[in-house]
Parts: structure tokens; C-alpha cells; sequence
């Protein structure tokens, strides 16, 4: 179970979620608002935080960018409420194992570029030396 604060959170960046996914998708504002059936100006608002977003339009939005609802509201595996009965209060902690793994994959990604980087200069040196 969430916090009132933390839910107020993830309301009050909603719409900096789905344009983030929105624009990750390539996907233009003219192109989800078509899909939802309400004009461009009113999707804008929606992404600005203007307007407020119902369930109803939230599950739909979600559909459109071919995303889960949790993903939307960035819930997911990295919010998880614990209980600590010695202090019998209950808290919202983050879990980041999800930007760990994230980030190791970036890291062996960058660390694999720079080997072929490594790779190509010499193959240069090689035949610049042969001219």
C-alpha cells in the first residue's frame, strides 16, 4: 500500500511520464490525442500536469503507448510498502535494483563499444602503416 504523499508524487508527474514514453516511442502529441479521440490542446494539458487524468483515460493513454498502467505511473517493481513492527510504522521505500541492472547493461554495452572502438584504431594504424 502506498502513501498518501507518494501517490500525490506520482500523480503530480504523470504527465512527465507518458510524454517521456510517448516521445520514446516516437509518437507525437497530434498521434495520441487522435488515438484517445480528444484534440491536441487537451492532450497537452494532460502531459503538462494541467489537467487531471481519470482512470478511464489513464488506462486508455497507457494503451496507446502500448505500455502496463504501473509502468505509467512508475510503480512497478520499484515501490514496495515494509512494515517495521518494532517501530509500528509503515514506509515507501525505492528500490533500485532495476537502475542497478540497468545501469551494469550501459556499462558492459560502453565498456563492449570501446573495445571495438580500440579495435577499428588499429585496424587504421595497420593500414595506413601498409600505404
Amino acid at each position: 500500500m502506498l502513501s498518501l504523499h507518494k501517490i500525490s508524487q506520482i500523480m503530480n508527474n504523470i504527465g512527465l511520464t507518458i510524454r517521456k514514453l510517448r516521445e520514446q516511442k516516437g509518437f507525437s502529441q497530434d498521434f495520441v490525442a487522435e488515438k484517445l479521440g480528444i484534440n491536441q490542446s487537451t492532450y497537452g494539458k494532460l502531459e503538462r500536469d494541467v489537467s487531471n487524468i481519470t482512470l478511464d483515460r489513464l488506462f486508455k493513454i497507457a494503451d496507446v503507448l502500448e505500455e502496463d498502467v504501473t509502468t505509467l505511473l512508475d510503480i512497478g517493481k520499484k515501490n514496495i510498502f515494509t512494515n517495521q513492527s518494532n517501530q509500528g510504522n509503515g514506509y515507501v521505500e525505492t528500490i533500485n535494483n532495476d537502475y542497478n541492472a540497468m545501469f551494469a547493461e550501459l556499462k558492459l554495452a560502453y565498456e563492449k563499444m570501446l573495445a571495438v572502438k580500440d579495435e577499428q584504431i588499429e585496424l587504421l594504424k595497420n593500414m595506413l602503416g601498409k600505404s
